[in-house]
C-alpha cells in the first residue's frame, strides 16, 4: 500500500486533533505520519501534549519539537491516534507487530477516544490473519509457553505458536523487557473469550487483541480514504 495513502489517512486523523488536547501516539508506519504531520502542526503553534506509546515514537516526536508527558502527570488523555495490523466490521483489532502492543493498550485505555489509521489491506472479515502478539514475562517462559499454547490450540489455532526473534537467533525484546509469543490463528471466532483466557495465564503480560477500544478508524485505499464508525 502506497505511503502517500497512508499519510491521507493519517491527514484526516489530524482534522480531529484541537488546540490544548492530550494525546496518545501510536507506533508503526501509518503512525510515523501521523506524528510527522503533527509535527508540523506543532511547528505552526498548535498546542498539544502526547504520551508515546513506544521509544521509536518517542525520539521521532522530541526530533519534531512535540510536547511529550507521561500518563502519571496527565491521568486521562483526549485523544489516542494508532494504527493496526488488523480492524474488523465491529472496530476490534490486532496490535503489537511492532512489539509495543502493552504501551499501545495502556494508552488506548486511558483515552477518550481512540482513532486507528490503517491501509484498506488490514481491514478483515475476521480477526486472526495476522498473528496474534502475546507478551510475556521472560521469567517461567517454558510454563507461560506450553499454558498459551493449550489455549491456543483449544481456540482452534491452525499455526501454532512461535517466540519472536528465535528463528533469526536473537530473541526480540519489548521496551518493557518483555518477550512476545506470536499466535498464528487464522482466524479467531471467539476473541472475548480468548482474550479472558490468555490473561487468566500468570505469565502474560497483555496480549493484542484490542476489543471495544476504537470508536473510528480512517482507512486510506486506492480510490481514497474512508471513514469507518464504531456500530455502522
Amino acid at each position: 500500500m502506497s505511503e502517500d495513502l497512508k499519510r491521507e489517512a493519517a491527514a484526516r486523523a489530524i482534522e480531529d486533533v484541537r488546540p490544548g488536547m492530550r494525546l496518545g501516539l501510536g507506533t508503526g508506519s501509518t503512525a510515523r505520519h501521523f506524528v510527522d504531520l503533527l509535527g508540523s502542526k506543532v511547528a505552526q503553534g498548535l498546542d498539544v501534549i502526547c504520551v508515546p506509546t513506544s521509544e521509536v515514537t518517542a525520539r521521532q516526536a522530541e526530533s519534531l519539537g512535540i510536547p511529550l508527558s507521561d500518563l502519571d502527570r496527565l491521568g486521562r488523555l483526549d485523544l489516542t491516534v494508532d494504527g493496526a495490523d488488523e480492524l474488523d466490521a465491529d472496530l476490534n483489532l490486532i496490535k503489537g507487530g511492532g512489539g509495543a502492543l502493552l504501551r499501545e493498550k495502556i494508552v488506548a485505555a486511558a483515552s477518550d477516544t481512540m482513532i486507528v489509521i490503517a491501509d484498506s489491506t488490514k481491514v478483515v472479515e475476521a480477526l486472526g490473519r495476522f498473528p496474534l502478539p502475546i507478551e510475556v514475562n521472560r521469567f517461567g517462559l517454558g510454563a507461560t509457553r506450553h499454558a498459551v499454547d493449550a489455549i491456543i490450540s483449544a481456540h482452534g489455532a491452525e499455526g501454532g505458536l512461535k517466540l519472536r526473534g528465535e528463528d533469526k537467533g536473537e530473541v526480540f525484546l519489548t521496551d518493557g523487557g518483555h518477550l512476545i509469543l506470536d499466535a498464528f490463528f487464522g482466524r479467531i471466532s471467539q476473541p472475548e473469550a480468548l482474550s479472558r483466557d490468555l490473561l487468566d495465564i500468570p505469565g502474560v503480560v497483555q496480549h493484542g487483541l484490542f476489543l471495544n477500544m476504537c470508536s473510528k478508524a480512517y482507512v486510506a485505499a486506492p480510490d481514497g480514504v474512508k471513514t469507518l464508525l464504531k456500530g455502522k
